[in-house]
């Protein structure tokens, strides 16, 4: 559902935020982006979202060039970004009208999956207020309400978890892994290695914008014996 074909980007003419990288995300999978502060993986998933363009290489999402036919592309497409600080002085009810709008959701069924992810994540009595005075992890519940209200196939996630209480984190990663087994795609970015060894069916080590590994952890742990994932990590991180 997601392929990356020998994809390169370039900052300020040298600098290879991305460097001819390649990979894919089959649907049924949960595949765990990986790597150190400014490795290449917002760069990544931006250019997945056709934020921004790649220089250099072909992506495709769920069959549709995303150069080609962008708005094709975007449509099948639910991305929480790694900042949920958007659109403030809208209530929560209000920005989630515009995104169902946007995506074309009936609004009898917005009003269905946003009933019933407010409930899950415990946030039906803020929809009313402005989203600047959510706390960040408030914001952070709403950015993912918004990006799953249309039903996407694809789940482009960044940094998902960060600022989630233990409960919605929970949810979270239950929905992803119910996403996930309706034979969907799930790709997301984290720092935190536990989530990755327990939820991932896959993970794609990047560092300097250089895939390092793209594999199960138990294939790593086989052959790195006897050492923590973490370990592991920062062995080939550090190389």
């Amino acid at each position: 559902m997601i392929k990356f074909e020998n994809v390169t980007k370039v900052y300020h003419k040298t600098i290879r935020a991305v460097d001819d990288i390649s990979f894919t995300v089959k649907g049924g999978e949960i595949v765990g982006f990986i790597g150190p502060n400014g490795s290449g993986k917002t760069t990544t998933m931006k250019m997945l979202t056709g934020i921004l363009k790649a220089d250099v290489g072909k992506i495709i999402v769920n069959g549709f060039n995303v150069r080609k036919e962008p708005l094709k592309a975007k449509e099948c497409i639910g991305y929480i970004a790694d900042s949920p600080d958007m659109f403030l002085r809208l209530k929560g009810t209000e920005f989630l009208d515009l995104i169902g709008d946007i995506y074309r959701v009936p609004t009898e069924k917005r009003r269905q999956r946003i009933e019933e992810f407010a409930e899950r994540f415990e946030l039906s009595e803020a929809l009313s207020s402005p989203i600047m005075s959510y706390s960040h992890g408030m914001r952070q519940k709403i950015m993912v309400i918004a990006a799953l209200m249309h039903q996407p196939p694809v789940w482009i996630l960044d940094e998902p978890m960060v600022g989630l209480d233990p409960k919605s984190a929970f949810e979270l990663k239950k929905m992803m892994r119910e996403h996930a087994d309706a034979g969907n795609a799930v790709f997301f970015s984290t720092h935190v290695l536990e989530v990755a060894e327990k939820l991932c069916d896959r993970v794609i080590i990047i560092k300097k914008g250089h895939i390092l590994y793209d594999g199960t952890l138990e294939k790593l742990a086989e052959t790195n014996k006897n050492e923590s994932l973490e370990k592991i990590f920062l062995e080939l991180t550090d190389k």
